[in-house]
């Protein structure tokens, strides 16, 4: 800094005349007027040539961000209405899922009671069957018991007597007394 100083002193203590504080900063009048021309002279070549193809390239960007904005509007449009269709159709599946389990909770319980029902009829056709065969189980000892006790009466009485009876007539006069016998009960 020291060399720039002692250098620009230099300078100036090197013109012929003395110059004040305020000429060393301002150029001369016929410098001013040269650079305001050659300004002029410049600027209205720029707004000729320049400024219009820049204007032209800041139109065109701007043009090009427009379209881009559209664009990009356009297609968040269309994914809002894909998102829409979207949803719609979760929704709608998820309706006939629901539609589905409860036709499935329904048909279920259905063949719950058929084969309730179903099994009840058995159960009580089983004990119906149980209960005609107790009931032929039943008749054939009475049968067979009528049968002993005649067979055994005739022993006896004929033991009494000492002598044979007629089986045939003695085995009707039995019947018909066992016969009155399980007719009172």
């Amino acid at each position: 800094m020291n060399a720039f100083a002692t250098t620009l002193f230099l300078a100036v203590e090197g013109g012929a005349e003395e110059r004040s504080g305020l000429d060393v900063i301002l150029p001369a009048p016929a410098e001013l007027v040269w650079g305001a021309i050659a300004f002029g002279i410049l600027f209205w070549l720029l707004s000729q040539v320049a400024f219009p193809k820049l204007n032209d390239v800041l139109e065109e960007r701007r043009s090009a961000i427009q379209g881009q904005l559209e664009e990009s509007e356009s297609r968040l449009r269309e994914a809002d209405d894909i998102k829409s269709r979207y949803e719609a159709q979760l929704q709608d599946a998820k309706s006939q899922s629901n539609r589905i389990i409860e036709e499935a909770k329904s048909t279920a319980e259905s063949l719950r009671r058929d084969i309730v029902a179903k099994a009840e009829s058995e159960a009580q056709a089983i004990v119906q069957r149980a209960q005609s065969e107790i009931s032929a189980e039943r008749d054939r000892a009475l049968q067979e018991l009528r049968a002993e006790v005649a067979s055994m009466s005739v022993d006896l009485a004929g033991r009494i007597v000492e002598k044979e009876l007629d089986k045939k007539s003695h085995q009707q006069l039995v019947d018909s007394y066992i016969q009155n016998i399980s007719g009172k009960n």
